[in-house]
Protein backbone atom coordinates (compact mmCIF):
# COMPACT_ATOMS: atom_id res chain seq x y z
CA UNK A 1 0.00 0.00 0.00
CA UNK A 2 1.10 3.73 -0.83
CA UNK A 3 1.68 5.14 2.15
CA UNK A 4 0.23 8.45 2.69
CA UNK A 5 0.62 11.45 6.22
CA UNK A 6 -2.56 12.47 5.05
CA UNK A 7 -3.96 8.82 6.00
CA UNK A 8 -3.21 9.80 9.51
CA UNK A 9 -5.42 10.56 12.58
CA UNK A 10 -4.44 11.99 15.88
CA UNK A 11 -5.94 10.84 18.92
CA UNK A 12 -4.13 12.44 22.50
CA UNK A 13 -4.18 12.96 26.66
CA UNK A 14 -2.63 16.45 26.35
CA UNK A 15 0.73 14.63 27.30
CA UNK A 16 1.14 12.45 24.36
CA UNK A 17 -0.88 11.86 21.08
CA UNK A 18 -1.00 8.54 18.23
CA UNK A 19 -1.67 8.21 14.89
CA UNK A 20 -4.20 5.95 13.62
CA UNK A 21 -4.53 5.09 9.97
CA UNK A 22 -7.25 3.92 8.10
CA UNK A 23 -6.59 0.59 8.02
CA UNK A 24 -7.35 0.95 11.72
CA UNK A 25 -3.69 0.73 12.91
CA UNK A 26 -2.04 2.67 15.46
CA UNK A 27 1.51 3.31 14.10
CA UNK A 28 2.78 5.74 16.30
CA UNK A 29 2.99 6.14 20.20
CA UNK A 30 5.16 8.12 22.49
CA UNK A 31 4.85 6.82 25.91
CA UNK A 32 4.72 8.64 28.25
CA UNK A 33 5.28 12.14 26.98
CA UNK A 34 5.35 12.87 23.73
CA UNK A 35 9.15 13.30 23.69
CA UNK A 36 9.99 10.03 24.76
CA UNK A 37 10.76 6.95 23.04
CA UNK A 38 7.73 5.36 20.73
CA UNK A 39 6.12 1.70 21.63
CA UNK A 40 4.34 1.78 18.17
CA UNK A 41 7.09 2.77 14.95
CA UNK A 42 5.36 1.55 12.58
CA UNK A 43 5.31 5.35 10.99
CA UNK A 44 8.83 5.52 9.90
CA UNK A 45 9.36 1.31 10.03
CA UNK A 46 7.34 -1.52 9.30
CA UNK A 47 4.37 -3.85 11.37
CA UNK A 48 7.78 -5.20 12.94
CA UNK A 49 8.41 -1.89 14.79
CA UNK A 50 5.40 -1.75 16.79
CA UNK A 51 1.70 -1.09 15.83
CA UNK A 52 -1.76 -1.79 17.07
CA UNK A 53 -4.62 -2.58 14.31
CA UNK A 54 -8.32 -3.02 14.70
CA UNK A 55 -10.36 -3.68 11.97
CA UNK A 56 -12.42 -6.45 10.33
CA UNK A 57 -10.99 -9.78 9.63
CA UNK A 58 -9.39 -9.47 5.80
CA UNK A 59 -10.46 -5.90 5.28
CA UNK A 60 -8.28 -3.54 3.95
CA UNK A 61 -8.58 0.54 4.73
CA UNK A 62 -11.80 2.14 6.47
CA UNK A 63 -15.11 2.73 4.49
CA UNK A 64 -15.13 6.29 6.47
CA UNK A 65 -14.02 7.53 9.75
CA UNK A 66 -14.98 11.03 11.21
CA UNK A 67 -13.91 12.80 14.61
CA UNK A 68 -17.25 13.55 16.79
CA UNK A 69 -18.18 16.95 16.46
CA UNK A 70 -16.21 18.78 18.58
CA UNK A 71 -14.41 16.67 20.18
CA UNK A 72 -10.59 14.39 19.50
CA UNK A 73 -12.87 11.35 19.69
CA UNK A 74 -12.21 9.10 16.46
CA UNK A 75 -14.89 7.15 14.74
CA UNK A 76 -13.70 4.63 11.81
CA UNK A 77 -16.28 2.16 10.06
CA UNK A 78 -15.97 -0.54 7.76
CA UNK A 79 -18.85 -1.86 5.53
CA UNK A 80 -18.04 -5.86 4.96
CA UNK A 81 -20.81 -8.10 3.14
CA UNK A 82 -21.07 -9.35 6.92
CA UNK A 83 -22.34 -5.88 8.01
CA UNK A 84 -20.61 -2.89 9.43
CA UNK A 85 -18.45 -2.41 12.40
CA UNK A 86 -16.95 0.98 14.04
CA UNK A 87 -13.86 1.64 16.45
CA UNK A 88 -13.59 4.52 18.58
CA UNK A 89 -10.72 5.19 19.46
CA UNK A 90 -9.43 8.11 22.26
CA UNK A 91 -6.62 8.34 24.74
CA UNK A 92 -8.41 9.95 27.81
CA UNK A 93 -7.23 13.04 30.14
CA UNK A 94 -5.18 10.88 32.47
CA UNK A 95 -4.46 10.67 36.50
CA UNK A 96 -1.33 8.90 36.26
CA UNK A 97 -0.33 7.05 33.28
CA UNK A 98 -1.34 7.33 29.34
CA UNK A 99 -4.13 4.61 28.49
CA UNK A 100 -5.58 3.76 24.70
CA UNK A 101 -9.11 3.00 24.58
CA UNK A 102 -10.80 1.22 21.71
CA UNK A 103 -13.95 0.42 21.43
CA UNK A 104 -15.43 -1.84 19.28
CA UNK A 105 -19.18 -1.79 18.37
CA UNK A 106 -21.63 -3.05 15.92
CA UNK A 107 -23.50 -1.18 13.86
CA UNK A 108 -25.17 -4.03 11.51
CA UNK A 109 -25.01 -7.58 10.99
CA UNK A 110 -22.62 -9.68 12.49
CA UNK A 111 -18.74 -8.82 11.32
CA UNK A 112 -15.90 -10.63 12.83
CA UNK A 113 -13.02 -8.72 14.06
CA UNK A 114 -9.33 -9.11 14.15
CA UNK A 115 -6.55 -7.34 16.61
CA UNK A 116 -3.20 -7.31 16.17
CA UNK A 117 -0.81 -5.99 18.86
CA UNK A 118 2.91 -5.49 18.97
CA UNK A 119 4.56 -3.64 21.42
CA UNK A 120 8.13 -2.77 20.47
CA UNK A 121 9.29 -0.42 23.07
CA UNK A 122 12.38 2.15 22.09
CA UNK A 123 11.26 3.59 18.66
CA UNK A 124 10.57 -0.12 17.62
CA UNK A 125 14.04 -1.58 18.31
CA UNK A 126 12.92 -3.36 21.71
CA UNK A 127 10.62 -6.83 21.89
CA UNK A 128 9.37 -6.78 25.47
CA UNK A 129 8.25 -10.34 27.39
CA UNK A 130 4.51 -10.91 27.16
CA UNK A 131 2.96 -12.77 29.85
CA UNK A 132 -0.38 -13.25 31.35
CA UNK A 133 -1.68 -11.71 34.67
CA UNK A 134 -5.73 -11.80 35.75
CA UNK A 135 -7.14 -11.52 32.46
CA UNK A 136 -4.42 -9.04 31.18
CA UNK A 137 -1.53 -9.44 28.96
CA UNK A 138 1.32 -8.01 30.11
CA UNK A 139 4.52 -6.66 28.15
CA UNK A 140 7.71 -5.45 30.07
CA UNK A 141 11.08 -4.38 28.89
CA UNK A 142 13.45 -2.52 30.88
CA UNK A 143 12.06 0.21 32.52
CA UNK A 144 8.55 -0.20 30.50
CA UNK A 145 5.38 -2.01 30.80
CA UNK A 146 2.00 -2.17 28.94
CA UNK A 147 -0.86 -3.77 30.08
CA UNK A 148 -3.90 -4.67 27.64
CA UNK A 149 -7.62 -5.51 29.02
CA UNK A 150 -10.84 -6.29 26.99
CA UNK A 151 -14.45 -5.19 28.06
CA UNK A 152 -15.80 -8.06 28.06
CA UNK A 153 -12.72 -10.71 27.66
CA UNK A 154 -12.16 -11.94 23.99
CA UNK A 155 -10.46 -14.91 22.94
CA UNK A 156 -6.48 -13.83 22.59
CA UNK A 157 -3.00 -15.74 22.05
CA UNK A 158 0.20 -14.65 21.00
CA UNK A 159 1.78 -15.93 17.79
CA UNK A 160 4.85 -14.26 15.03
CA UNK A 161 5.89 -12.17 18.04
CA UNK A 162 2.28 -10.24 18.63
CA UNK A 163 -0.37 -10.62 20.21
CA UNK A 164 -3.67 -11.52 18.55
CA UNK A 165 -7.49 -10.88 19.23
CA UNK A 166 -10.76 -12.44 17.27
CA UNK A 167 -14.07 -12.24 18.14
CA UNK A 168 -17.45 -11.31 16.35
CA UNK A 169 -19.99 -8.07 17.11
CA UNK A 170 -23.01 -8.22 16.37
CA UNK A 171 -25.59 -5.30 15.84
CA UNK A 172 -25.54 -3.36 19.45
CA UNK A 173 -22.87 -5.31 21.12
CA UNK A 174 -19.58 -3.47 22.17
CA UNK A 175 -16.62 -4.97 22.86
CA UNK A 176 -13.75 -2.19 24.24
CA UNK A 177 -9.87 -2.49 24.33
CA UNK A 178 -7.23 -0.36 26.99
CA UNK A 179 -3.93 -0.55 26.49
CA UNK A 180 -2.12 1.32 29.38
CA UNK A 181 1.54 1.89 29.85
CA UNK A 182 3.34 2.17 33.34
CA UNK A 183 6.66 2.80 34.51
CA UNK A 184 7.62 -1.32 34.97
CA UNK A 185 8.79 -1.21 38.93
CA UNK A 186 5.65 0.61 39.84
CA UNK A 187 2.32 -1.30 40.75
CA UNK A 188 -0.16 -1.76 38.22
CA UNK A 189 -2.58 1.32 37.98
CA UNK A 190 -6.34 1.71 38.60
CA UNK A 191 -8.30 0.45 36.00
CA UNK A 192 -9.95 2.42 33.42
CA UNK A 193 -13.58 2.40 32.61
CA UNK A 194 -13.72 2.49 28.76
CA UNK A 195 -17.39 3.67 28.50
CA UNK A 196 -17.29 5.99 31.27
CA UNK A 197 -13.83 7.31 29.83
CA UNK A 198 -15.44 7.88 26.26
CA UNK A 199 -18.57 9.46 27.69
CA UNK A 200 -16.42 12.03 29.44
CA UNK A 201 -14.16 12.50 26.92
CA UNK A 202 -17.01 13.31 24.46
CA UNK A 203 -18.45 15.69 27.22
CA UNK A 204 -14.88 17.28 28.11
CA UNK A 205 -13.90 18.19 24.12
CA UNK A 206 -17.40 19.68 23.94
CA UNK A 207 -17.36 22.16 26.91
CA UNK A 208 -13.76 23.14 25.73
CA UNK A 209 -14.59 23.90 22.09
CA UNK A 210 -17.85 25.42 23.37
CA UNK A 211 -15.47 28.49 24.46
CA UNK A 212 -14.70 29.07 20.89
CA UNK A 213 -15.80 32.71 19.75
CA UNK A 214 -15.27 32.70 15.93
CA UNK A 215 -18.28 32.19 14.22
CA UNK A 216 -17.05 33.25 10.37
CA UNK A 217 -16.97 31.01 7.30
CA UNK A 218 -14.87 27.86 7.75
CA UNK A 219 -15.81 27.42 11.42
CA UNK A 220 -15.24 23.84 11.59
CA UNK A 221 -11.63 23.93 9.81
CA UNK A 222 -10.76 26.93 13.04
CA UNK A 223 -12.45 24.63 15.81
CA UNK A 224 -10.83 21.34 14.79
CA UNK A 225 -7.14 23.42 14.42
CA UNK A 226 -8.22 24.76 17.77
CA UNK A 227 -8.70 21.42 19.12
CA UNK A 228 -5.23 19.98 17.37
CA UNK A 229 -3.24 22.79 19.29
CA UNK A 230 -4.87 22.05 22.35
CA UNK A 231 -3.88 18.09 21.61
CA UNK A 232 -0.43 19.19 21.05
CA UNK A 233 -0.24 20.91 23.97
CA UNK A 234 1.40 19.33 27.28
CA UNK A 235 -0.71 20.24 29.84
CA UNK A 236 1.53 20.16 32.82
CA UNK A 237 3.61 23.00 31.66
CA UNK A 238 1.82 24.40 28.74
CA UNK A 239 4.19 23.76 26.25
CA UNK A 240 3.09 23.62 22.62
CA UNK A 241 4.91 20.71 20.54
CA UNK A 242 5.72 21.64 17.09
CA UNK A 243 3.86 18.21 16.08
CA UNK A 244 3.31 14.84 17.10
CA UNK A 245 6.00 12.91 15.25
CA UNK A 246 9.45 12.95 14.12
CA UNK A 247 11.22 12.43 10.64
CA UNK A 248 8.19 12.29 8.37
CA UNK A 249 10.18 13.74 5.07
CA UNK A 250 9.89 17.89 3.92
CA UNK A 251 10.48 15.70 0.25
CA UNK A 252 9.45 11.50 0.32
CA UNK A 253 12.80 9.70 0.01
CA UNK A 254 15.03 12.08 1.15
CA UNK A 255 17.01 13.29 4.43
CA UNK A 256 15.10 16.34 5.18
CA UNK A 257 13.76 14.64 8.69
CA UNK A 258 13.45 16.34 11.93
CA UNK A 259 12.58 15.94 15.33
CA UNK A 260 9.68 18.44 15.83
CA UNK A 261 8.62 17.02 19.13
CA UNK A 262 9.70 20.05 21.15
CA UNK A 263 8.46 23.61 21.63
CA UNK A 264 10.01 26.28 19.26
CA UNK A 265 10.26 30.04 20.42
CA UNK A 266 9.15 31.15 17.11
CA UNK A 267 5.70 29.73 17.34
CA UNK A 268 4.76 32.01 20.27
CA UNK A 269 3.76 35.24 19.11
CA UNK A 270 1.27 33.68 16.77
CA UNK A 271 0.39 30.70 18.62
CA UNK A 272 -0.47 33.32 21.50
CA UNK A 273 -2.32 35.45 19.07
CA UNK A 274 -4.40 32.78 17.80
CA UNK A 275 -5.34 31.84 21.70
CA UNK A 276 -6.16 35.04 22.49
CA UNK A 277 -8.22 36.16 19.40
CA UNK A 278 -10.62 32.57 19.23
CA UNK A 279 -11.34 32.74 23.03
CA UNK A 280 -8.64 30.70 25.08
CA UNK A 281 -7.38 32.98 27.55
CA UNK A 282 -6.11 30.26 30.01
CA UNK A 283 -4.40 28.64 27.57
CA UNK A 284 -2.74 31.37 26.17
CA UNK A 285 -2.06 32.33 29.66
CA UNK A 286 -0.39 29.04 30.04
CA UNK A 287 1.68 28.80 27.35
CA UNK A 288 3.19 32.65 28.00
CA UNK A 289 3.91 31.00 31.59
CA UNK A 290 5.90 28.57 29.53
CA UNK A 291 7.73 30.84 27.75
CA UNK A 292 8.75 32.71 30.76
CA UNK A 293 9.77 29.86 32.72
CA UNK A 294 11.76 28.39 29.37
CA UNK A 295 13.45 31.72 28.86
CA UNK A 296 14.58 32.70 32.48
CA UNK A 297 18.70 32.76 32.71
CA UNK A 298 20.95 34.49 31.34
CA UNK A 299 20.00 35.79 27.97
CA UNK A 300 23.19 34.76 26.29
CA UNK A 301 21.63 31.09 27.26
CA UNK A 302 18.46 31.87 24.85
CA UNK A 303 17.72 29.32 22.44
CA UNK A 304 15.57 28.38 20.40
CA UNK A 305 13.63 25.95 21.36
CA UNK A 306 13.03 24.00 24.55
CA UNK A 307 11.75 20.44 25.80
CA UNK A 308 8.24 19.78 26.50
CA UNK A 309 9.18 21.34 30.44
CA UNK A 310 11.82 24.23 29.35
CA UNK A 311 14.33 21.02 28.83
CA UNK A 312 17.74 22.42 27.50
CA UNK A 313 19.10 19.65 25.98
CA UNK A 314 18.04 17.61 23.31
CA UNK A 315 20.63 16.10 21.73
CA UNK A 316 20.17 15.00 17.75
CA UNK A 317 21.16 11.61 17.23
CA UNK A 318 20.22 8.28 14.09
CA UNK A 319 17.97 5.56 14.51
CA UNK A 320 19.46 3.30 11.95
CA UNK A 321 17.45 0.43 12.54
CA UNK A 322 14.27 2.61 10.80
CA UNK A 323 13.96 2.89 7.14
CA UNK A 324 12.36 5.99 7.55
CA UNK A 325 8.36 6.86 6.48
CA UNK A 326 8.49 5.96 2.15
CA UNK A 327 12.02 4.95 2.52
CA UNK A 328 12.65 8.81 3.63
CA UNK A 329 16.23 8.27 6.17
CA UNK A 330 17.99 9.03 8.49
CA UNK A 331 15.14 9.00 11.30
CA UNK A 332 16.47 11.57 13.74
CA UNK A 333 15.33 11.59 17.38
CA UNK A 334 16.32 15.44 19.00
CA UNK A 335 17.16 18.59 17.12
CA UNK A 336 20.95 19.75 16.67
CA UNK A 337 19.32 23.24 15.86
CA UNK A 338 18.95 23.39 19.96
CA UNK A 339 22.36 25.29 19.67
CA UNK A 340 21.91 27.81 17.19
CA UNK A 341 21.89 31.44 16.93
CA UNK A 342 18.69 33.01 15.86
CA UNK A 343 18.70 36.46 16.97
CA UNK A 344 14.65 36.60 16.01
CA UNK A 345 13.76 34.58 19.31
CA UNK A 346 14.51 37.43 21.00
CA UNK A 347 11.97 39.40 19.04
CA UNK A 348 9.23 36.74 19.72
CA UNK A 349 9.76 36.81 22.98
CA UNK A 350 9.76 40.32 23.30
CA UNK A 351 6.61 40.51 20.85
CA UNK A 352 4.68 37.53 22.90
CA UNK A 353 5.15 38.97 26.53
CA UNK A 354 3.41 42.49 24.98
CA UNK A 355 0.59 40.83 23.42
CA UNK A 356 -0.04 39.42 26.73
CA UNK A 357 0.63 42.71 28.41
CA UNK A 358 -1.77 44.23 26.15
CA UNK A 359 -4.41 41.55 26.13
CA UNK A 360 -4.75 41.97 29.90
CA UNK A 361 -3.00 38.77 31.00
CA UNK A 362 -1.45 38.70 34.27
CA UNK A 363 2.04 40.02 34.85
CA UNK A 364 4.33 39.36 37.64
CA UNK A 365 7.47 42.09 38.27
CA UNK A 366 10.08 39.61 37.19
CA UNK A 367 8.33 39.21 33.86
CA UNK A 368 9.80 42.89 32.78
CA UNK A 369 13.10 42.22 34.36
CA UNK A 370 13.52 39.53 32.27
CA UNK A 371 12.55 41.09 28.86
CA UNK A 372 14.51 44.02 30.19
CA UNK A 373 17.65 41.91 30.53
CA UNK A 374 17.47 40.14 26.77
CA UNK A 375 17.16 43.52 25.88
CA UNK A 376 20.60 44.68 26.92
CA UNK A 377 21.70 41.95 26.04
CA UNK A 378 20.38 41.46 22.63
CA UNK A 379 21.85 45.02 22.01
CA UNK A 380 25.72 43.76 22.58
CA UNK A 381 24.59 41.22 20.16
CA UNK A 382 22.16 41.96 17.24
CA UNK A 383 24.88 42.76 14.68
CA UNK A 384 25.89 39.00 14.53
CA UNK A 385 24.85 36.70 11.57
CA UNK A 386 23.15 34.26 12.67
CA UNK A 387 21.27 30.81 11.28
CA UNK A 388 17.69 32.64 10.95
CA UNK A 389 14.37 30.98 11.36
CA UNK A 390 14.74 28.18 9.14
CA UNK A 391 17.10 26.74 10.99
CA UNK A 392 19.71 26.48 8.26
CA UNK A 393 22.78 23.86 8.45
CA UNK A 394 24.98 26.04 5.73
CA UNK A 395 26.51 28.86 8.03
CA UNK A 396 25.08 31.79 9.28
CA UNK A 397 24.59 34.97 7.30
CA UNK A 398 22.92 38.51 7.86
CA UNK A 399 18.96 37.46 7.45
CA UNK A 400 16.70 40.22 6.91
CA UNK A 401 13.38 38.58 9.11
CA UNK A 402 16.27 38.37 11.89
CA UNK A 403 17.01 42.01 12.14
CA UNK A 404 13.46 42.96 11.57
CA UNK A 405 13.01 41.03 14.58
CA UNK A 406 15.68 42.72 16.02
CA UNK A 407 13.68 45.71 15.27
CA UNK A 408 10.63 44.17 16.91
CA UNK A 409 12.28 43.82 20.02
CA UNK A 410 13.48 46.86 20.37
CA UNK A 411 10.01 48.53 19.48
CA UNK A 412 7.96 46.63 21.97
CA UNK A 413 10.49 47.60 24.29
CA UNK A 414 9.78 51.25 23.55
CA UNK A 415 6.04 50.61 23.22
CA UNK A 416 5.73 49.32 26.74
CA UNK A 417 7.64 51.60 28.51
CA UNK A 418 5.27 54.43 26.60
CA UNK A 419 2.01 52.82 27.77
CA UNK A 420 3.58 51.87 31.06
CA UNK A 421 6.06 54.92 32.42
CA UNK A 422 5.77 53.47 36.01
CA UNK A 423 8.28 50.60 34.87
CA UNK A 424 12.20 51.56 34.30
CA UNK A 425 13.91 51.03 31.26
CA UNK A 426 16.57 52.35 28.35
CA UNK A 427 13.73 54.06 26.72
CA UNK A 428 16.39 56.43 24.63
CA UNK A 429 18.52 53.85 23.93
CA UNK A 430 15.94 51.59 23.07
CA UNK A 431 14.24 54.23 20.81
CA UNK A 432 18.08 54.87 18.99
CA UNK A 433 18.26 50.77 18.59
CA UNK A 434 15.16 51.15 16.92
CA UNK A 435 16.03 53.40 14.49
CA UNK A 436 19.40 51.88 13.68
CA UNK A 437 18.36 48.72 13.04
CA UNK A 438 15.22 50.21 10.60
CA UNK A 439 17.43 51.88 8.59
CA UNK A 440 19.92 49.02 8.14
CA UNK A 441 17.41 46.81 7.35
CA UNK A 442 16.24 49.18 4.39
CA UNK A 443 19.83 49.58 3.58
CA UNK A 444 21.13 46.21 3.43
CA UNK A 445 18.47 44.21 3.01
CA UNK A 446 16.15 45.64 0.24
CA UNK A 447 17.08 45.19 -3.73
CA UNK A 448 15.69 48.53 -4.67
CA UNK A 449 16.08 47.04 -8.64
CA UNK A 450 13.75 44.46 -7.64
CA UNK A 451 11.78 46.38 -5.41
CA UNK A 452 11.77 43.21 -2.93
CA UNK A 453 13.62 42.73 0.49
CA UNK A 454 15.78 39.56 0.07
CA UNK A 455 16.71 37.00 2.23
CA UNK A 456 19.73 38.54 3.38
CA UNK A 457 22.18 41.32 3.15
CA UNK A 458 23.58 41.98 -0.11
CA UNK A 459 21.33 38.55 -1.89
CA UNK A 460 19.18 37.74 -4.57
CA UNK A 461 17.47 35.29 -3.15
CA UNK A 462 13.80 35.57 -1.04
CA UNK A 463 12.67 34.32 2.32
CA UNK A 464 8.81 33.84 2.44
CA UNK A 465 9.67 34.90 6.23
CA UNK A 466 9.48 38.92 5.04
CA UNK A 467 5.63 38.50 4.56
CA UNK A 468 5.58 38.96 8.15
CA UNK A 469 7.16 42.93 7.71
CA UNK A 470 3.38 44.49 7.42
CA UNK A 471 2.04 42.15 10.32
CA UNK A 472 5.19 42.86 12.34
CA UNK A 473 4.68 46.98 12.24
CA UNK A 474 7.60 47.09 10.61
CA UNK A 475 6.58 48.96 7.88
CA UNK A 476 2.88 50.06 6.94
CA UNK A 477 1.01 47.67 4.65
CA UNK A 478 0.88 50.26 1.58
CA UNK A 479 4.29 51.10 1.37
CA UNK A 480 5.59 50.24 -1.90
CA UNK A 481 8.27 47.90 -0.57
CA UNK A 482 5.84 46.04 1.43
CA UNK A 483 3.94 45.07 -1.48
CA UNK A 484 6.78 44.83 -4.12
CA UNK A 485 8.18 42.06 -1.52
CA UNK A 486 4.65 40.19 -1.73
CA UNK A 487 4.48 40.03 -5.53
CA UNK A 488 8.68 39.18 -5.39
CA UNK A 489 7.76 35.66 -3.10
CA UNK A 490 4.65 34.97 -4.95
CA UNK A 491 6.10 35.34 -8.03
CA UNK A 492 9.60 33.99 -6.87
CA UNK A 493 8.80 31.53 -4.14
CA UNK A 494 5.33 30.19 -5.55
CA UNK A 495 4.91 26.35 -5.99
CA UNK A 496 1.70 24.91 -7.37
CA UNK A 497 -0.60 27.91 -6.31
CA UNK A 498 0.91 28.12 -2.89
CA UNK A 499 4.65 29.31 -1.21
CA UNK A 500 7.88 27.64 -0.57
CA UNK A 501 10.01 29.31 2.71
CA UNK A 502 12.57 30.23 0.01
CA UNK A 503 14.57 28.42 -2.70
CA UNK A 504 16.41 25.16 -1.53
CA UNK A 505 18.70 24.95 -4.78
CA UNK A 506 20.53 28.58 -3.50
CA UNK A 507 23.89 27.40 -2.87
CA UNK A 508 25.25 26.85 0.35
CA UNK A 509 22.04 28.32 1.84
CA UNK A 510 20.56 25.63 3.82
CA UNK A 511 23.28 22.88 3.57
CA UNK A 512 20.79 20.06 2.96
CA UNK A 513 20.57 18.15 -0.49
CA UNK A 514 17.21 17.82 -1.88
CA UNK A 515 14.21 20.01 -1.86
CA UNK A 516 10.34 20.25 -0.27
CA UNK A 517 7.46 21.50 -0.78
CA UNK A 518 4.89 24.41 -0.49
CA UNK A 519 5.31 25.48 3.04
CA UNK A 520 1.71 25.75 4.35
CA UNK A 521 2.72 28.59 7.59
CA UNK A 522 4.04 30.68 5.04
CA UNK A 523 0.65 30.34 2.44
CA UNK A 524 -1.46 31.44 5.10
CA UNK A 525 1.06 34.19 6.32
CA UNK A 526 0.75 35.14 2.07
CA UNK A 527 -2.82 35.30 2.21
CA UNK A 528 -2.99 37.60 5.41
CA UNK A 529 -0.24 40.27 3.24
CA UNK A 530 -2.57 39.89 0.67
CA UNK A 531 -5.43 41.14 2.36
CA UNK A 532 -3.27 44.00 4.18
CA UNK A 533 -2.19 45.45 1.16
CA UNK A 534 -5.43 45.67 -0.23
CA UNK A 535 -6.14 42.08 -1.97
CA UNK A 536 -8.80 40.39 -0.18
CA UNK A 537 -10.76 38.86 -2.67
CA UNK A 538 -7.50 37.05 -3.59
CA UNK A 539 -6.77 36.68 -0.18
CA UNK A 540 -9.79 34.56 0.44
CA UNK A 541 -9.05 32.94 -2.66
CA UNK A 542 -6.07 31.93 -1.71
CA UNK A 543 -7.59 30.82 1.98
CA UNK A 544 -9.95 29.11 0.21
CA UNK A 545 -7.52 26.65 -1.63
CA UNK A 546 -5.11 25.94 1.49
CA UNK A 547 -8.35 25.06 3.74
CA UNK A 548 -8.93 22.39 1.20
CA UNK A 549 -5.56 20.70 1.83
CA UNK A 550 -6.52 19.29 5.00
CA UNK A 551 -6.97 15.58 5.25
CA UNK A 552 -10.33 14.13 5.60
CA UNK A 553 -10.37 14.87 9.38
CA UNK A 554 -9.30 18.71 9.03
CA UNK A 555 -6.02 17.91 10.09
CA UNK A 556 -2.58 19.56 8.17
CA UNK A 557 1.17 18.67 7.79
CA UNK A 558 4.14 21.02 8.00
CA UNK A 559 4.06 21.13 3.95
CA UNK A 560 2.10 19.94 0.62
CA UNK A 561 3.39 18.70 -2.60
CA UNK A 562 1.12 20.21 -5.53
CA UNK A 563 2.87 18.01 -8.44
CA UNK A 564 1.48 14.91 -6.49
CA UNK A 565 -1.00 16.44 -4.12
CA UNK A 566 0.55 14.79 -0.95
CA UNK A 567 1.04 16.54 2.48
CA UNK A 568 4.74 16.61 3.62
CA UNK A 569 6.64 16.99 6.59
CA UNK A 570 5.80 16.39 10.66
CA UNK A 571 1.79 15.83 11.40
CA UNK A 572 -0.13 17.31 12.85
CA UNK A 573 1.53 20.37 12.23
CA UNK A 574 0.92 23.53 14.90
CA UNK A 575 2.74 25.93 12.60
CA UNK A 576 0.28 25.49 10.12
CA UNK A 577 -3.25 24.79 12.18
CA UNK A 578 -2.17 28.06 13.92
CA UNK A 579 -1.99 29.74 10.14
CA UNK A 580 -5.08 28.45 9.78
CA UNK A 581 -6.48 29.90 12.87
CA UNK A 582 -4.88 33.24 12.41
CA UNK A 583 -6.10 33.92 8.69
CA UNK A 584 -9.56 33.21 9.48
CA UNK A 585 -9.57 35.64 11.95
CA UNK A 586 -7.60 37.90 9.95
CA UNK A 587 -10.19 37.47 7.10
CA UNK A 588 -13.21 37.21 8.53
CA UNK A 589 -12.79 38.03 12.25
CA UNK A 590 -13.51 42.00 12.40
CA UNK A 591 -17.23 40.97 11.26
CA UNK A 592 -17.88 37.46 12.01
CA UNK A 593 -16.19 36.61 15.04
CA UNK A 594 -18.86 36.10 18.40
Amino acid sequence: MDRRIEDYALIGDEQTAALVGRDGSIDWLCVPRFDSAACFARLLGDEDNGHWRIAPKDATTCTRRAYRPGTLVLDTEWETPEGTVRVTDLMPQRDRTPDVVRVVEGVSGRVTVHSTLRIRFDYGSVVPWMRRSGGSRVAVAGPDSVWLRSEPPVRTWGEDFGTHSEFTVAEGERVAFVLTWHPSHEPRPPLVDPYRALRSSVTDWRRWTARCTYRGPHRDAVVRSLITLKALTYAPTGGIVAAATSSLPEERGGVRNWDYRFCWLRDSTLTLGALLSAGYHKEAEAWRDWLVRAVAGDPADLQIMYGLAGERRLPEFELPWLPGFVGSAPVRVGNGAVDQLQLDVYGEVMDSLSLSRTAGLSTEPHMWAIQCSLMKFLEQIWRRPDEGLWEVRGGRRQFVHSKVLVWVAADRAVRTLEEHPELEGELEGWRALRDEVHREVCEKGFDPGRNTFTQYYGSRELDAALLLIPRFGFLPPDDPRVIGTVDAIRDGLGHGGFVRRYDTDAIGVDGMPGGEGAFLACSFWLADALHMTGRTDEARELFERLVGLVNDVGLLSEEYEPELGRLLGNFPQAFSHIGLVNTALTLFGTDEAG
